[in-house]
């Protein structure tokens, strides 16, 4: 954990192999560019704990490394009850994955729950698919839809957090 960082980031998914770790690749390629790598953490995490350990999904990495963004360092993990002291944001990439982590939520953290679209309104998608039992185009546009999220979340921060 960044002791110097002043805003905490956690992207959820189920398992932590597809969504929330290209969430997390792309939102620390993002950050990286923009200067803010030492005032904002970033991590990802699972509802589940089917993939612990793991890399992310083979065609997740892929699609980021055509991209320019590496995932190779990342290894999936489950939720823990302290990340919720720990990071002001806990961006669920679905509604189902929201309903879990409400549930696991202790209340006095709840307004830190968000739905990770909910920072690219203008898409007019609510949710990020799970792109786990398609073809390598669901992971493109899953990329798609998180570069959006992104940029918005990251305006997000540098208005609540100047």
């Amino acid at each position: 954990m960044n002791a110097e960082a002043r805003v905490h980031v956690l992207f959820v998914c189920m398992g932590n192999i597809c969504r929330s770790p290209t969430a997390e690749g792309v939102f620390r390629h993002l950050v990286r560019a923009e200067g803010y790598d030492r005032a904002i953490q970033i991590d990802s995490a699972g509802t589940h704990g089917y993939h612990i350990g793991q890399p992310p999904d083979p065609r997740a990495r892929a699609t980021a490394l055509m991209r320019g963004i590496d995932l190779s360092d990342l290894r999936a993990r489950r939720v823990a009850k302290e990340d919720f002291e720990i990071y002001d944001y806990v961006l669920a990439m679905d509604r189902d994955n929201y309903e879990d982590l409400l549930a696991f939520c202790p209340a006095q953290h709840r307004q830190k729950l968000r739905l990770f679209m909910d920072f690219a309104p203008d898409l007019g998608i609510g949710e990020v698919p799970d792109p786990y039992y398609g073809g390598a185009g669901g992971f493109e546009q899953v990329f798609d839809m998180v570069e959006a999220a992104a940029l918005g979340l990251l305006d997000d921060i540098r208005r609540r957090w100047p």
